[in-house]
């Protein structure tokens, strides 16, 4: 892994002890992809979300989200900005043990493709404060947007809190409890991909970030 992602994950790596939790370190090597990935995962911590998570400069920038991303333009989900998680993370399923940071289980409800909308990039988009995007998934496609808001009360260690915000309404999914791996046939992107006017280079059948080197 390149240096400058590593750095970026030493928060991450503070926070865990990988001799009893099975999350990645983010020290193993990850498929090299044309276009940037997406994964969200539920999550069953303390309370219940939906952790979604961008591909950005070579680790997953991070979000908790409140009740998961609505298809639904006037629902606004908090979202809580965490710290920037490996890419390999975008393959795991678990359960956190109790005590752990993060601890409970962890599944994965959706992954695919993603780009920034607009002329900024999304480094810039970001430190601006409203990130616009596009994502094309199995449960989720369509326009996006991060609107960061100001620190409340209840923000903790300094975490700035985004509204998430769905452009228009893409088709409405099922919302049936299974998780995308164990109904993975590696070809639930492209039609979402082509949707959104985007090419699909490459999907792996069951994963989508291991390495096959």
């Amino acid at each position: 892994m390149a240096q400058k992602a590593l750095r970026k994950l030493s928060k991450y790596r503070s926070k865990r002890d990988f001799a009893v939790t099975n999350e990645p370190s983010g020290v193993g090597k990850v498929a090299t992809s044309e276009h940037l990935r997406f994964v969200i995962q539920k999550h069953a911590a303390r309370r219940l979300h939906y952790d979604l998570r961008l591909e950005l400069g070579g680790v997953f920038k991070s979000w908790a989200v409140t009740k998961g991303p609505s298809p639904d333009p006037r629902d606004k989900r908090l979202s809580v900005e965490v710290e920037d998680h490996p890419l390999d993370y975008g393959d795991f399923e678990g359960t956190i043990p109790k005590g752990e940071y993060g601890g409970g289980t962890v599944q994965l409800w959706d992954r695919g493709l993603w780009a920034p909308e607009g002329n900024a990039s999304a480094e810039e988009q970001l430190r601006k404060g409203e990130l616009k995007f596009v994502m094309a998934g199995k449960k989720v496609e369509g326009s996006w947007v991060l609107v960061r808001l100001k620190a409340g009360r209840d923000s903790r260690e300094g975490r700035r809190r985004t509204r998430h915000v769905c452009h228009h309404s893409p088709p409405r999914r099922s919302s049936a409890s299974w998780t995308i791996r164990s109904h993975n046939s590696g070809n639930e992107i492209p039609a979402a991909a082509a949707a959104c006017g985007m090419r699909l280079v490459c999907v792996m059948p069951g994963s989508v970030f291991a390495s096959r080197q």
